[in-house]
């Protein structure tokens, strides 16, 4: 945790609680936008214009907030653009770490130890969390945003002039329907696998664990196509597979979501393998480090033991 720009204390994986014992997400902090011409966006300032090579995505494999960028970057050809640095997925005292990990990157810009060197550099006096995903200007030098959802959107439509796209990730037509799917989504199961395993009472965790599988129940319900509005992929199929690539294999477990597995849910399993096996998704899922990650959070799992499994999570990501 930094406070006006200094570590303070050990991180800890619970950010903020309500009167309930609810999990509270930290809201991010940098929110400028990337756009064709460097015009301001929806919220931030102007002059980030869209330019190949002009920025980097950090991001953990662990985590899903910071996979959305990934998977949207893969799916819209914006590799050979924005290059990435993969942090430790191991979660330390002082959060995201550098290097000593099998697939983890040295800092290229600072050589930093910790992603919070990046959040002091960009703003001296930061208060809160340093978290991934985060995009940087390497022209300015200065973070753009660490917000996903902003990250996927530009990375949707900003570069469209540099690299065509098949994909519309956010397509206007649907914009209010994928809003609305999108909030339920975010609220019971992308965080609500987080409220559920951070609970700090049972009340907040019966209610977070009943809103999971609620969410869950309605997909399956609704999965009828290839995807949630059709057979057009968009940004809420990221947002959904993310998590469900991560429920077996750490949130049922970890988490205590446990009432079923997404291997259950017959429509939704074949979804996540449908999405997996798009075009260069694979890259972007790392069992090794989303099981390494996860139990390495020492208020969960103290000992640190990884388990093996689950078999046919490894199967399906061919390991």
């Amino acid at each position: 945790m930094l406070v006006n720009g200094k570590w303070t204390k050990d991180w800890q994986p619970i950010q903020e609680a309500d009167s309930k014992g609810r999990f509270v997400r930290q809201t991010s902090s940098f929110r400028n936008w990337i756009t064709p011409d460097g015009s301001a966006g929806p919220t931030g300032g102007a002059g980030f214009k869209a330019e190949a090579g002009r920025y980097r995505l950090y991001v953990a494999l662990i985590c899903p907030w910071a996979s959305r960028t990934l998977l949207a970057r893969k799916l819209k050809g914006l590799e050979e653009l924005i290059p990435i640095t993969v942090v430790n997925p191991t979660l330390t005292d002082q959060g995201w770490q550098f290097g000593g990990y099998k697939g983890a990157d040295a800092d290229p810009l600072m050589d930093a130890d910790y992603i919070h060197e990046l959040y002091t550099a960009a703003d001296p006096h930061f208060t809160g969390r340093a978290t991934v995903p985060m995009l940087w200007d390497m022209e300015r030098n200065v973070m753009v945003n660490n917000e996903s959802a902003d990250i996927v959107r530009m990375f949707d439509t900003a570069f469209e002039h540099l690299v065509p796209s098949n994909y519309r990730l956010y397509p206007a037509d649907l914009a209010s329907q994928i809003d609305e799917l999108n909030q339920q989504v975010y609220d019971t199961l992308n965080n609500g696998v987080y409220k559920a395993g951070f609970a700090s009472t049972q009340e907040a965790y019966d209610e977070a664990v009943d809103g999971v599988f609620k969410t869950l129940d309605e997909l399956e319900e609704r999965l009828s196509d290839d995807y949630l509005f059709g057979n057009q992929l968009t940004e809420t199929d990221i947002r959904t597979f993310v998590t469900l690539i991560r429920f077996d294999a750490a949130y049922h477990g970890l988490f205590k979501v446990n009432r079923k597995q997404v291997k259950d849910y017959p429509k939704l399993h074949a979804y996540m393998k449908r999405i997996l096996d798009l075009a260069g998704v694979r890259s972007t899922v790392n069992i090794d480090h989303i099981t390494k990650g996860y139990y390495s959070i020492k208020a969960l799992n103290p000992l640190g033991i990884v388990p093996t499994g689950p078999s046919h999570i490894l199967e399906l990501m061919g390991d």
